[in-house]
């Protein structure tokens, strides 16, 4: 199954300058629960976001750059190559970006959405859901705390 995981906000931002634009503890451990041992899909930018490769996950890196290598990683050149490398028994969480995204949506079965509750200045947005194609199944809905600055709703999407 390719499942898309983002958090997105209520104008379906994703980041800017290639980082979140929020901070939301429990999205990040949500997002750990539910991609640990399974392979992870993301564009070159995202991967290069994180301080270190997650652990416990295989990274399938895609990017245009020919000689891109990043140790204990898959890199390839584009989806398709990428979706190839998940074997067929096993789930692929697509991260992002916001290309990736969208390129990976006609391919997607699930949508794992956190939805903050606010709008945010962004460059780079997670594609719309269309309410044709998708059905919401399921949504948790958290307010803000002291450790989440803004209301949030895990929102769970099926290809109809």
């Amino acid at each position: 199954m390719i499942i898309m995981i983002a958090a997105v906000a209520e104008n379906f931002a994703l980041g800017k300058d290639n980082e979140l634009v929020w901070h939301l503890p429990d999205d990040f451990k949500r997002f750990k629960q539910l991609t640990t041992n399974h392979y992870i899909i993301m564009g070159r930018k995202t991967f290069e976001s994180f301080p270190k490769p997650l652990p416990n996950r295989t990274h399938v890196i895609i990017t245009r750059q020919q000689d891109y290598n990043a140790e204990g990683c898959l890199v390839v050149a584009n989806l398709a190559d990428a979706l190839a490398m998940v074997p067929k028994d096993e789930n692929a969480f697509v991260i992002g970006g916001g290309e990736i995204y969208a390129l990976a949506l006609p391919f997607t079965d699930v949508i794992e959405l956190t939805k903050v509750h606010a709008r945010f200045e962004a460059d780079t947005f997670f594609p719309e859901i269309d309410s044709k194609q998708w059905k919401l199944v399921s949504e948790e809905y958290h307010p803000k705390d002291e450790k989440h600055l803004f209301d949030f709703t895990y929102e769970t999407y099926r290809r109809v």
